[in-house]
């Protein structure tokens, strides 16, 4: 098999991934899975689309991870995945689908605007 890439956003952040066959090894920004995402939480969610197949010790994952936060990133870092996943056997698609792996979250920081302290919030308004 040869290298597979794929990317994937959420908020800011952009994961670009490169797949190849292996022993399961995740490494992200030259630094391992567990020591790049202390949390068990954002572990499990970079391996939800390998533990769904099944797959989780049959293919190398190297990761170049920028932007945003941990959250934004380990979520990104998903989508990339899934989208590796696909890229090498299609027939996996529905089944990731199913688990919401290959939508893209469209949800960003909404822009401050002119006037305002913040996105939404006015200032006090004073009738007099």
């Amino acid at each position: 098999m040869e290298v597979v890439n794929a990317l994937g956003r959420r908020k800011r952040a952009i994961a670009r991934i490169f797949v190849s066959e292996g022993t399961g090894k995740i490494t992200i920004n030259k630094r391992d899975l567990v020591n790049y995402f202390p949390s068990g939480i954002l572990q499990y969610v970079v391996k939800q689309p390998l533990e769904t197949l099944g797959v989780s010790d049959k293919y190398d994952i190297k990761v170049n991870l920028n932007g945003g936060g941990f959250t934004g990133q380990s979520q990104a870092l998903r989508l990339a995945i899934a989208r590796a996943l696909i890229k090498i056997n299609a027939e996996d698609k529905a089944v990731l689908r199913k688990e919401g792996f290959v939508t893209r979250d469209p949800r960003s920081v909404e822009r401050k605007k002119p006037g305002q302290p913040k996105a939404r919030k006015r200032f006090q308004f004073s009738k007099r």
